[in-house]
């Protein structure tokens, strides 16, 4: 089985801390010998959390997990409870400045999905992503 770890990094609302959530995602999957999803774990994070800091007015965070199947989970929590606008293909966007994000989620991952966090206690929502780490 492997080893399980969870990890979230609050984030004040600023775009500079996409880049922040960016580089400690590169260096948690490191420290635990995951470099081979880096890549796609980077792109995955920063448009789940320049989401969360574009769109929303509060406060933010990122969540990365590992479950014990060997999942690694990605997501973006924020303040604001309304759903994220269903993802466009990306080969209907073309040229266009925004409105590709939580579709460059769909095509890298096999599972993404969005749940309110009400039920968790809080305002908000949670968007995640799940890649394998196999």
């Amino acid at each position: 089985m492997p080893e399980t770890w969870d990890y979230t990094l609050h984030i004040p609302n600023d775009p500079r801390a996409v880049t922040i959530c960016r580089r400690t995602l590169r260096l948690i999957l490191t420290m635990h010998g995951l470099v081979g999803l880096v890549d796609t774990a980077e792109l995955l994070a920063t448009e789940l959390v320049s989401n969360a800091v574009l769109h929303t007015k509060g406060s933010a965070a990122l969540r990365v997990r590992r479950s014990p199947e060997g999942m690694v989970w990605i997501g973006a929590w924020d303040a604001d409870p309304e759903p994220p606008r269903p993802p466009q293909r990306l080969e209907l966007v073309g040229e266009q400045e925004g409105g590709r994000g939580l579709g460059l989620v769909a095509a890298c991952t096999r599972y993404w999905g969005w749940t309110p966090s009400a039920r968790f206690g809080s305002p908000g929502k949670y968007v995640w992503c799940e890649l394998s780490a196999a």
